[in-house]
């Protein structure tokens, strides 16, 4: 089979080790440059619109021959499927920090075991929006390492230091939770298994300051019985402004049959929303017996319905009858 190399980009960006927590992959690591007070382990700037901020990122090779490197901002978001932090390539369209900041040097050569400090600045336009702005200063190793096998991945790795910005202004945390769905996994057998369902949302940031949101899970079914009550933990620590996330949570021993409704409730940092739908659990069985019903009654209904409006046999009409002239018998005139 032909070797197909695809382009991957890899970024680390969680702390993984000295100094200052830096993003580190095994071969090289990305940080700020260590303040006299202690070592940061991000970036956690603040600015005025039209200001502009200078510091330094730390750039360190640890293996033993010497690495060159694209150094660039990027701008972050979460991931919409499990709400990570992650950063834009350098080809996409930099709308924040990724657009704001420039690292003195563009490409930087780090000799073995050695690093190299690198200056850059972030200038805030004038019209930023006030809030929070995250992004990342990258050291992207633009060599492609080919893989192995009939079906071989080249892979670009990159490292990146995380870059929170918060612009002076109005502040106003805002979460929202759309797209409620419930999907039920009912057993073959009624009665025999567990019957499982999946609770499907949408967690959107809808204000401009970085959230941590809780979420709460709860359900009813008939009758106002509580199903369901418990807090998420498989939620994003970190929801960024604008960025949305879709999630899934499993609920087990769901009910084989019952309706009623779930409702999921999204809170953080004095902003409290909720979001409903209804379900209804019913055996398949259950649900084969309705539709024959229901197919057997919508063939009723239709053939009341034509018999109803069968024309009946025409009737000929009968011919009025011709009244007949009256004439008088004469009588026979007497012989004189």
């Amino acid at each position: 089979m032909r070797k197909l190399y695809a382009l991957l980009l890899a970024l680390f960006l969680s702390g993984l080790t000295a100094p200052a927590h830096a993003a580190d992959n095994g071969s090289w690591s990305v940080y700020p440059v260590s303040s006299e007070i202690a070592a940061r382990p991000y970036f956690y700037l603040s600015a005025d619109p039209g200001a502009t901020i200078a510091d330094k990122v730390v750039v360190a090779n640890k293996t033993g021959g010497p690495l060159t490197f694209r150094l660039y901002a990027a701008d972050a978001y979460n991931t919409p499927r499990d709400g990570g932090f992650a950063v834009r390539t350098a080809q996409e369209r930099q709308r924040g920090v990724g657009a704001w900041a420039r690292p003195a040097k563009s490409r930087v050569t780090v000799p073995a075991h050695g690093r190299v400090t690198v200056p850059f600045t972030l200038r805030v336009p004038e019209g930023a929006e006030p809030g929070d702005h995250a992004g990342a200063l990258v050291a992207l190793d633009e060599r492609i390492e080919k893989g192995t096998g009939s079906l071989a991945l080249g892979v670009r790795r990159a490292v990146a230091a995380r870059v929170y910005l918060r612009v002076g202004g109005p502040t106003v945390p805002a979460i929202a939770v759309e797209n409620v769905h419930v999907v039920h996994h009912q057993p073959l057998v009624p009665g025999l298994g567990d019957s499982t369902a999946t609770v499907s949302y949408t967690l959107r940031n809808t204000g401009n300051v970085t959230l941590d949101p809780k979420v709460e899970l709860r359900a009813k079914g008939l009758f106002g019985r509580t199903l369901l009550a418990r807090d998420l933990s498989r939620v994003p620590s970190e929801l960024l402004p604008g960025q949305r996330v879709h999630l899934t949570e499993p609920w087990r021993g769901a009910p084989q049959l019952d309706w009623g409704k779930v409702e999921l409730t999204a809170s953080a940092k004095d902003t409290r929303e909720s979001a409903s739908a209804s379900f209804l659990a019913l055996p398949w069985v259950a649900a084969l017996v309705l539709l024959a019903v229901a197919a057997v009654g919508t063939v009723l209904v239709l053939r009341a319905r034509r018999g109803r409006a069968r024309p009946s046999a025409p009737v000929r009409p009968s011919r009025r009858a011709v009244p007949t002239p009256f004439r008088p018998r004469s009588s026979p005139s007497a012989r004189p």
